[in-house]
């Protein structure tokens, strides 16, 4: 029979284990003990309980990650997915060279309130603002999060719910909505750093506003919002910023406005560029959806991670 110091190692043991592999596996806790495990490196899924429904995200936590680490929330677009998003547009690999983590929610149904979009969680008001903060509330209790270092960005609909989340939380430092515009009120919103990404030729949320092109998939909403330059414009007005300066590399153009506190607000319009996120994969959820190959003029996710570095809460 094993002595008592020897049963008392082997539970130490059991117990550190637990702590390893329940990372792979569990959802929305604190650090330091079997119950509460950490994230473990590289990617792993999880869930929460939100709004009577469990509710799922991916997490990418790189080697090497030192305390108090930044932390992106990364929104895919409609009928995308965290997986899709975390396969498309290559922040895995952004995260190891910048010792960020990131999150990939998932819209329930693919999609998020966003506003008057889109689909389903439009319809009946689900509280995807709730959720998303949840998200970050379960990722801060697992791992050393900056909370002056918290950001979002988000494709198309995921576009959409960054800008409603800046509209109406202060949980983020700064946004990056990409091929999205403004679906909700944002009367009350406080003073943020943004960065918008939008291609001049985007049918589906036009640049110049308007009702766009209903995607290749039935049901499609077609999605009605102001012009894009506006949505900037409303953002300089929040932070009031400077005027803007506006400086033009072969398809990008850079509009950029200095505002207090070190707050920037940005637009970054690509030439002939549909709904896409440039420097993206366009993969086979985009392909069925009738869009178009992302542009190459631009990589917009190093773009964003070099303005979401230069701005803390």
């Amino acid at each position: 029979m094993a002595s008592r110091s020897a049963r008392a190692g082997i539970v130490v043991l059991i117990a550190t284990l637990v702590v390893l592999l329940g990372g792979c596996f569990g959802g929305g806790h604190a650090v330091g003990s079997p119950e509460h495990p950490a994230i473990p490196v590289g990617k792993s899924s999880q869930s929460i309980e939100w709004a009577g429904t469990t509710r799922t995200f991916n997490v990418y936590r790189p080697q090497g990650l030192s305390d108090a680490a930044p932390l992106v929330v990364m929104l895919h677009g409609g009928f995308g997915s965290g997986a899709q998003a975390e396969g498309s547009y290559h922040w895995d690999a952004e995260a190891d060279k910048g010792h960020f983590l990131v999150a990939y929610p998932d819209g329930q149904g693919r999609a998020w309130n966003a506003g008057s979009c889109c689909g389903n969680p439009s319809e009946t008001n689900l509280d995807d603002v709730g959720f998303i903060g949840a998200v970050v509330a379960a990722i801060k209790g697992q791992a050393s999060v900056d909370a002056a270092r918290v950001y979002a960005t988000g494709m198309s609909n995921g576009a959409m719910m960054a800008l409603r989340m800046a509209c109406e939380t202060d949980l983020f430092a700064a946004i990056a909505p990409v091929a999205g515009t403004l679906v909700t009120d944002c009367s009350r919103a406080r003073p943020t750093s943004v960065l918008q990404i939008h291609g001049t030729a985007d049918a589906s949320v036009p640049y110049n506003g308007g009702p766009g092109k209903a995607l290749k998939v039935n049901g499609t909403p077609r999605v009605d919002g102001p012009p894009v330059p506006m949505v900037t414009a409303a953002w300089r007005t929040i932070d009031s910023c400077a005027a803007p300066t506006s400086t033009t590399a072969g398809a990008v153009t850079t509009e950029t406005a200095a505002c207090p506190e070190g707050r920037t607000v940005e637009l970054i319009s690509v030439a002939d560029a549909g709904h896409q996120w440039p420097g993206g994969v366009r993969g086979p959820i985009l392909e069925r959806l009738g869009l178009p190959q992302p542009s190459t003029a631009l990589d917009a996710t190093d773009t964003i991670w070099q303005f979401f570095s230069q701005h803390h809460r």
